[in-house]
């Protein structure tokens, strides 16, 4: 079997798990991995289970691809998160219920668990908000990128990387966990956010933990 048919393959098999992990809805959120000079993402309103090998669209980085077959319409972020960020080869981009509930009050998840290591940083910063689809949605979700391997979108959804799709989805399920966490604990009371020296800690013990050990690029 080819790369490139095992890089579709993989698009698709993890773009069914979408659904069943609570991430996402019908057609909502699309994923896509690094491959050649470009990107392998899924296709336009294509229901998961629909969705073939032959059907996940290959774009350039200039952002063209087959003709007659449409990428997801986040193309753009996608691309340019690769452009920007060479540590990263796979994304998923979803609509999870807690993650989604917190980017509609634009609130950015803090430092009030250790997990918070999963993001890169102290924080999962909420990226402003654009229409879908937009250079200028694209250009929000960079700035809240920064230095950070997830993000939250505001009124929208989340954005979780990886140096795989596995990674990039198991990271995905985690922010949806601290999002759902964070939202409970803000109605029990005030989150204690942990200190600076503490986030540091865990931040330098995450190179060992779970799926980050295993830490080889599909590219």
């Amino acid at each position: 079997m080819t790369r490139d048919q095992t890089l579709r393959e993989q698009v698709v098999a993890y773009g069914l798990k979408l659904t069943p992990s609570g991430l996402s809805q019908g057609t909502s959120g699309n994923l896509s991995v690094r491959h050649d000079e470009g990107f392998l993402i899924t296709p336009s309103g294509t229901p998961y289970e629909e969705i073939t090998p032959n059907g996940v669209v290959q774009v350039a980085m200039d952002g063209s691809h087959a003709q007659g077959v449409r990428p997801s319409s986040e193309w753009r972020f996608h691309r340019d998160i690769y452009a920007a960020r060479p540590d990263i080869h796979a994304i998923v981009h979803a609509h999870p219920p807690h993650s989604t509930a917190l980017s509609m009050c634009r609130i950015e998840i803090p430092a009030a668990h250790y997990m918070i290591a999963v993001s890169g940083g102290d924080s999962i910063r909420c990226a402003d908000y654009y229409t879908y689809g937009s250079q200028e949605l694209s250009d929000a979700v960079m700035r809240a990128m920064e230095g950070r391997l997830a993000c939250l979108m505001a009124n929208h959804g989340m954005i979780a990387t990886g140096p795989t799709l596995e990674q990039a989805m198991w990271r995905a399920v985690e922010v949806e966990t601290l999002a759902r966490q964070y939202a409970l604990a803000l109605q029990i009371g005030k989150p204690v956010l942990l200190t600076d020296t503490e986030v540091a800690q865990a931040l330098e013990k995450f190179g060992n933990y779970g799926l980050m050990s295993r830490n080889k690029s599909s590219a």
